[in-house]
């Protein structure tokens, strides 16, 4: 067809004449897992298609409706829950406010009635297996994660159809109309926004113009340059660049409202008492038992009278996460050692260890030991929790994409729970931070992973984790930028292979490991007094260049690498 090439895409250089400037809350947005680009972007494009109808009148004459998807939606989609995103999409539903507790339950219904209600009001008849069509050998131009939607009348004449692209992040951009979708603005009615939202066009030369937010920056190079200029910190140039658009008040209660979506998705990863995941993996989760033995450590104290003991010198802050239900053991039966120190413990109720190995061998086998990382463990832990939440489908923060979801609660997670005097200024100075640095790689090179593989979501969330970290240990705007180049740079050419196409293996662990890697390089910026060779924007330039030389078999297809090497059981019902 006209319009459509083999599978194969390119990620093109940003325009000089764009800025990277963006909405803080158009880059961190409230939605559902367990994708962005295949889950969150297909259901806002069904509902931006529906709108359009009714705007046009037309949406009372369809009978029918065809859905085709392209690319890697149409490879990765049914494991990325894209059809359950499209037709709820279609039905008027919107990512950020749908009870995600009724998705199942409403697809199901669409399945076994075969009917779709249109915008929530007109009923139409709908056969899954006849209207949705799966092209994943084929991509449509503009990018590779597209859908078409087509409606027909009474007598079978096309009344509409729109041709949508999930760039990454929840963004929907459509090449032709641009009517209602953007590639700088997540939402479903372009009309209600400031125009600025809905380009990065300006001229180098006109940084004071009133129709752009005040500080319009293109690099980490320009970036850096302003910080200097007017002697602000960067979570201070994006704050000042968000007032345009929104009130202080508006911002920080904003800000505020995605750190709870993120700490209460923390919280229902660890506090569940579902034991597996959705899909034919049957993957159990481990985010409550990594929990409740994190905790095993630290409650004993306050059974018996001592406070919650914080890790690395940091002060407890509010809104610590309680003990879990028959975690605390009594004092006179374990004995710990302080958790912020060597971490080994001495249960002296605990049973012998059973060692592996032969006794009759000159090298006699080691006996089990076990060591404990705090800062290591709790990151880990906080990140699967997250993720696991996304990968069950329930309500999370693109940030910047879901797969990538972990990376950046957990490390906040960390600052505010045991390194932080002040949470609620850590929290906006972390956010902002990171957010001005998704902004760099979101016009710099990509945030799909459809176009560059997990180096573009686990890879970017690392970078902004990194550099949030490095910002709220007081690092300066140089540093806070080399914490970001760390970052990326040691997850360039990561792929995105997920098996059987869910969110759940390899990504789930990469995410901890994101998380994990984010402090390191963190610590290594601010250890490094000022001392590199490579900058934030080389590595950006890097990954965009390792990304149009990465094979489309290793870009969210599940064609090649882990997504082939393991078996399924054949004898696991499919979900």
């Amino acid at each position: 067809e006209e319009g459509e090439k083999e599978v194969r895409d390119v990620v093109t250089a940003p325009r000089p004449d764009e800025h990277a400037v963006i909405s803080t809350f158009d880059l961190f947005s409230i939605g559902v897992g367990p994708s962005s680009s295949h889950t969150v972007g297909p259901m806002r494009a069904g509902n931006i298609f529906i709108n359009d109808l009714a705007e046009l009148e037309l949406l009372e004459k369809v009978k029918t409706i065809k859905i085709t998807l392209y690319g890697s939606l149409a490879a990765t989609g049914k494991g990325h829950h894209t059809p359950q995103a499209i037709l709820l999409g279609l039905e008027g539903s919107d990512p950020e406010t749908i009870d995600t507790g009724t998705i199942a339950s409403r697809y199901n219904d669409v399945l076994e009635n075969k009917h779709l209600m249109l915008g929530g009001k007109h009923r139409i008849v709908y056969d899954m297996d006849r209207d949705m069509l799966w092209r994943w050998d084929q991509v449509l131009k503009t990018h590779p994660n597209g859908m078409r939607f087509s409606v027909f009348g009474e007598d079978g004449e096309l009344l509409a159809t729109n041709e949508y692209f999930s760039v990454g992040g929840g963004f929907v951009v459509n090449e032709k109309t641009k009517v209602d979708e953007n590639l700088f603005y997540k939402g479903v009615n372009k009309h209600k926004v400031e125009p600025a939202r809905l380009t990065q066009h300006h001229e180098q030369s006109t940084t004071t113009d009133p129709s752009h937010p005040p500080y319009a920056f293109h690099s980490g190079d320009s970036l850096l340059a302003l910080t200097k200029k007017h002697n602000m910190t960067i979570a201070q140039i994006v704050y000042d660049n968000e007032r345009y658009f929104h009130s202080h008040e508006d911002i920080r209660e904003k800000l505020m409202q995605i750190w709870a979506v993120m700490d209460n998705c923390i919280r229902t990863g660890v506090a569940t008492t579902e034991t597996t995941l959705p899909g034919r993996l049957n993957l159990r989760r481990r985010a409550p038992m990594l929990y409740r033995r994190l905790m095993r450590g630290f409650y004993p104290g306050v059974a018996s009278g001592g406070s919650f003991p914080a890790i690395e010198g940091g002060t407890p802050s509010s809104g610590v996460i309680g003990a879990p239900l028959g975690s605390v053991p009594s004092a006179d039966n374990a004995k710990f050692s302080s958790p912020g120190g060597a971490g080994n413990r001495d249960v002296s109720a605990s049973r012998p260890a059973r060692v592996v190995g032969s006794f009759d061998h000159p090298l006699l086998p080691m006996p089990p030991r076990k060591t404990v990382f705090p800062a290591i463990d709790f990151l880990s832990c906080y990140a699967i929790a997250v993720n696991e939440v996304n990968a069950s489908g329930g309500r999370i923060v693109t940030s910047p994409t879901n797969g990538a979801a972990g990376v950046i609660p957990a490390v906040l997670k960390y600052i505010v729970e045991f390194v932080s005097d002040d949470p609620e200024k850590s929290i906006v100075t972390f956010l902002l931070t990171a957010s001005a640095i998704g902004m760099l790689f979101k016009r710099g090179s990509t945030i799909s992973a459809a176009e560059g593989g997990c180096q573009a979501e686990v890879g970017v969330a690392c970078s902004m984790a990194s550099a949030g970290f490095a910002a709220c240990m007081g690092a300066t705007p140089e540093t806070v930028l080399q914490a970001a180049e760390i970052g990326i740079e040691h997850n360039l050419g990561l792929t995105c292979d997920p098996i059987d196409g869910l969110v759940q293996v390899p990504c789930i662990e990469r995410n901890s490991l994101g998380a994990v890697k984010a402090v390191t390089a963190a610590q290594l910026s601010m250890a490094s007094d000022g001392i590199y060779r490579v900058t934030l924007d080389e590595a950006i330039e890097a990954m965009r260049l390792t990304a149009a030389d990465m094979s489309v078999k290793y870009k969210e297809t599940s064609l090649s690498g882990l997504a082939t090497t393991v078996k399924i059981p054949l004898t696991v019902p499919a979900c």
